[in-house]
């Protein structure tokens, strides 16, 4: 059931008009949604539906119990055992071929004769979303930063909540839980702001995301063969067709929740704006950013350690593990450890924040955010491709390959859609939406009217999935 999808919309319809109806009856109100996320969740996902519910089970029992104890071994005994049961579903269902796979190509290239056969393991859509949403849970209980929740239901529904289930926000307890105690509101700033969020992110996604993707398609899936202009334009296109894809679908998340009342974190704040890799990590995919530096680096010692190395490690440490978290690739790895030690050097070099002198800072800021563009676009190259030869083959044609190129309609539309995004990219987008919200209703419906015929008419008869739904 993708956001995109008529299925998609008769539901949620039907759940927003309920959730209203029932206000008054705040348990009746939590009950449905909750029901409704479950369903939302088996529609996509079938009997795995089993892993989240034990997931959130063994979380919330964990959690009650973690608060009660009195006793630092059972507390984290018990925290091992929450951590343990997330860590090991993911580890099975995401990693286990992955694993069981570079074990035994390394014991080959070392001289022992050994064979594997992949397992026919399905990789449920989501769960290294709401694995470290519940896991975050434990963990804040255990640190004493939040209360265990007593009621079942309102845990239940911080973890699978259906709009931000299958590919985030990453929530927070203190981000989601409280908003259940308030009754909800919608005014007529929050009605409009949720709609511009919903159109903009379908936007996103069904005209721009999915026509950057053939374009990205035919550059990396035939890296040899493709002109030099191919090779550009698909190296481009992917880059935008990620941020437009993953972008949208959390537009469209918040759009939807806060038509619900709920409101959901920003994940993204113009990211390609950013004027180092350092900057780019605050802006891309906030909540795993933010998630990995409170429950991984700064676990780690963060930047308190006592040598600079220390730091250095924990660094790429969190970067070689938030890059496997995308996928069972070593590319994957690879280019965790590209974004890692890029971290380091600004770091080593005090590039991490914009301190340049402030008569030239726009000179200055506008050449290290084109620069910064420039390393996460060959990052994207590395994330893309799955094997180094290819990578080779790619970077080879976007230099040496065949320069009689054809410009077609697609071409330049493509290539405007590129240049007008990274120009977007240097825009407040907040006033780009307070301006459109202030303009005459009649103005306003009649651009959401042009949009939706728009978006109907790019949405093709097969919807194509989110790209962040493998992850």
């Amino acid at each position: 059931m993708l956001f995109t999808s008529a299925q998609y919309l008769f539901f949620y319809i039907s759940i927003l008009i309920l959730s209203w109806l029932l206000v008054p009856m705040p348990k009746v109100r939590l009950w449905t949604i909750l029901l409704a996320s479950f369903y939302f969740y088996w529609s996509n996902n079938g009997w795995v539906i089993l892993l989240l519910f034990a997931c959130m089970q063994i979380d919330f029992v964990a959690a009650r119990l973690i608060e009660s104890s009195t006793s630092i071994v059972r507390k984290r005994m018990l925290l091992t055992l929450s951590m343990g049961t997330n860590l090991g579903m993911l580890a099975f269902f995401k990693y286990f071929n992955f694993f069981c796979g570079s074990c035994t190509e390394m014991m080959q290239l070392l001289g022992v004769h050994s064979s594997w056969h992949p397992w026919n393991i399905i990789l449920p859509v989501g769960i290294s979303f709401y694995t470290f949403e519940s896991m975050s849970y434990t963990i804040d209980v255990y640190r004493g930063e939040i209360k265990a929740e007593k009621s079942w239901s309102r845990f239940a529904l911080f973890v699978a909540y259906f709009p931000h289930l299958i590919a985030g926000p990453i929530l927070r307890p203190h981000q989601f839980i409280p908003q259940m105690d308030k009754c909800p509101q919608l005014n007529l700033e929050k009605l409009e702001s949720a709609l511009f969020m919903i159109a903009q992110g379908l936007i996103k996604k069904v005209v721009l995301a999915d026509f950057l993707s053939s374009y990205a398609d035919k550059a990396f899936n035939n890296p040899a063969g493709v002109d030099v202009l191919g090779a550009w334009l698909g190296v481009l296109a992917f880059t935008f067709q990620i941020y437009y894809d993953f972008s949208g679908y959390t537009d469209v998340a918040i759009g939807c929740a806060r038509l619900m009342g709920f409101e959901l974190p920003i994940n993204f704040n113009r990211p390609y704006a950013s004027a180092s890799i350092t900057e780019f990590w605050r802006r891309w995919h906030i909540s795993l950013s933010s998630w990995l530096r409170d429950y991984l680096y700064i676990p780690l010692g963060g930047s308190r350690m006592k040598t600079t190395f220390g730091v250095f490690r924990n660094l790429i440490i969190t970067m070689l593990l938030g890059g496997l978290w995308h996928g069972a690739a070593w590319h994957f790895v690879l280019w965790g450890a590209f974004q890692g030690l890029f971290l380091v050097f600004e770091r080593a070099f005090k590039l991490e924040t914009n301190a340049d002198d402030p008569q030239n800072r726009f000179v200055l800021t506008l050449a290290r955010q084109l620069g910064t563009f420039v390393l996460v676009t060959f990052s994207w190259m590395i994330f893309r491709i799955d094997n180094v030869v290819a990578l080779g083959q790619l970077m080879r044609s976007m230099v040496l390959g065949p320069t009689s190129c054809t410009v077609t309609n697609g071409t330049l539309i493509a290539t405007a859609i590129i240049s007008l995004g990274l120009i977007m990219q240097l825009w407040d987008k907040d006033k780009v939406q307070r301006v459109f919200l202030e303009l005459p209703i009649t103005i306003k419906g009649a651009a959401y009217a042009g949009l939706s015929v728009l978006i109907l008419a790019c949405t093709s008869e097969i919807a194509k999935p989110f790209i962040y739904f493998q992850f």
